[in-house]
């Protein structure tokens, strides 16, 4: 083993785990790094300077104890390690695959401020958690109490409403997970392709959660198959963890053609292939890039995940086109870097203008223009403005939207005119408490702050099941919960 000596950047290089070849990846939807062997899992984590402000630690929205389980890595105490990477975080081999650490934890590193390449931390962490499930680490969810008197409904089946339903169910709680798909793990089984979360790497998460008392409603629409009302009479506290799927509409002459599609339509048709199900819209090509010339919309994960979903349908060419340059782009700089190795053309500065049409009706070319980066907008970021005469035309049969998402219309879907949402459409929810205008209801993850990363709907889930717990415990203090025979300290 690498020894409990730290510090060992000095003398050590950064190293990631190898990358399979752009060519051979670009064939398949498999993860395109291999994993960590043992002895280079402990021997990076070795790296680790272990700072007096941990700021990966700061920086992480989980706030894991990245420090301490390195050092356990490095001393080749693995399962000390798993141990306390899984004590803050449901889903560590998840965050270890997807997480843009790049702009989190390895961007906040130390030495990766002083020039020596950050500590590879989520290499590390997936390699914890998947030798974790390989040697049997990974124990059963385990309810540590019996408060199985007091039932929570959890809509949404994503990162934030299966960390709920972990730790609710963990404390005792009946727990009934309703979500309007026919599997259980939100964007994390559809949205995500299986070039960066291979989907088993999921369900494992879904089934042991099955497998601990969590009851799964699936392809069960709220509004639609059962009323929220209903919802609330069946169960003493509700959390409304839908995310956000409404696509923002670009607004432009074409927009309705036919070969415009939105991301989200077409990952989610790509990844129901990889799952086995039949899709009459990719077999039929409309949300397939076999032979087609795609040009993707955006500068986000989203927009990453469609120009490299594109390059393994076949696509003859790929093309992401972004108003802004790459220094400014919003997704991982990582993700960029693999999508130009698997020969994805970038844009930079350069903004559609309408989608034309060919002789058939179908989508046949953006025209778009030039752009140059402004004064700064609201947000502080310098804004884009076109450049005067600066027109171009890109061939396209296949134009995939990647501009984010807004949410949905709750109010009116639930028939809850009651149920408050902020300017955006988002949910309103109290700062800590996370609670809705409507008693015992209450709210997290995407549907709260807006599209944003998996690790922190996750974190809000947390938050979350802390605050029902609290609520519930107070609507029944007469109630004293029953302990297990083998109870442990409940989950914080």
């Amino acid at each position: 083993m690498a020894g409990s000596r730290m510090l060992s950047f000095i003398h050590l290089d950064q190293a990631f785990p190898a990358k399979r070849p752009a060519q051979d990846r670009a064939q398949d939807f498999d993860e395109i790094s291999t994993s960590f062997l043992t002895a280079k899992a402990e021997e990076q984590a070795s790296r680790c300077s272990q700072c007096g402000v941990p700021f990966c630690q700061v920086h992480c929205p989980l706030e894991n104890h990245i420090p301490d389980w390195l050092k356990l890595a490095a001393e080749g105490r693995l399962r000390d390690a798993y141990e306390l990477s899984a004590s803050t975080s449901t889903m560590p081999e998840i965050c270890g695959r997807i997480c843009p650490q790049d702009r989190l934890c390895e961007g906040s590193c130390v030495i990766e401020q002083s020039g020596h390449g950050s500590v590879t931390i989520g290499s590390v962490e997936k390699f914890l958690t998947d030798t974790a499930w390989k040697e049997g680490w990974v124990e059963p969810l385990q309810p540590l109490a019996d408060r199985s008197g007091q039932s929570v409904g959890i809509i949404g089946a994503g990162p934030a409403g299966l960390t709920a339903a972990e730790l609710l169910r963990r404390r005792g709680y009946s727990v009934h997970v309703y979500d309007r798909h026919d599997r259980a793990g939100g964007l994390l089984i559809y949205g995500i392709p299986g070039f960066k979360l291979e989907k088993p790497v999921v369900e494992r998460r879904v089934k042991r959660l099955a497998d601990g008392g969590v009851n799964f409603h699936l392809s069960t629409e709220i509004g639609r198959d059962i009323s929220f009302a209903e919802l609330r009479r069946r169960h003493d506290a509700i959390l409304v963890a839908t995310g956000v799927y409404k696509p923002r509409p670009l607004g432009l002459a074409g927009a309705e053609l036919p070969g415009v599609v939105k991301a989200l339509d077409y990952l989610i048709a790509s990844n129901r292939v990889g799952l086995g199900d039949q899709v009459p819209a990719y077999e039929s090509g409309e949300l397939n890039a076999l032979g087609r010339h795609v040009v993707v919309i955006g500068g986000g994960d989203t927009a990453m995940d469609c120009v490299r979903t594109a390059v393994r349908q076949g696509a003859a060419s790929v093309t992401c086109l972004y108003r802004r340059d790459k220094a400014n782009m919003p997704g991982s700089a990582r993700e960029v870097q693999n999508a130009e190795e698997e020969g994805v053309e970038f844009q930079w500065l350069a903004a559609p203008a309408a989608f034309e049409p060919g002789a058939n009706g179908h989508v046949a070319s953006v025209r778009a223009l030039r752009m140059r980066l402004g004064a700064p907008d609201a947000s502080g970021r310098r804004a884009p403005e076109p450049e005067p005469g600066s027109d171009f035309h890109l061939q396209a049969d296949l134009v995939v939207e990647a501009l984010g998402f807004d949410p949905e219309d709750l109010p009116a879907a639930f028939q809850q005119p009651d149920l408050a949402v902020t300017r955006w459409g988002t949910l309103k929810a109290q700062a800590e408490r996370l609670s809705t205008s409507l008693p015992g209801v209450f709210a997290a993850g995407d549907i709260v702050r807006g599209a944003s990363l998996v690790v922190w709907a996750m974190r809000e889930g947390r938050d979350v099941a802390r605050a029902m717990h609290a609520w519930l415990q107070a609507q029944a203090p007469e109630t004293a919960a029953q302990p297990h025979a083998k109870a442990l300290k409940e989950p914080a």
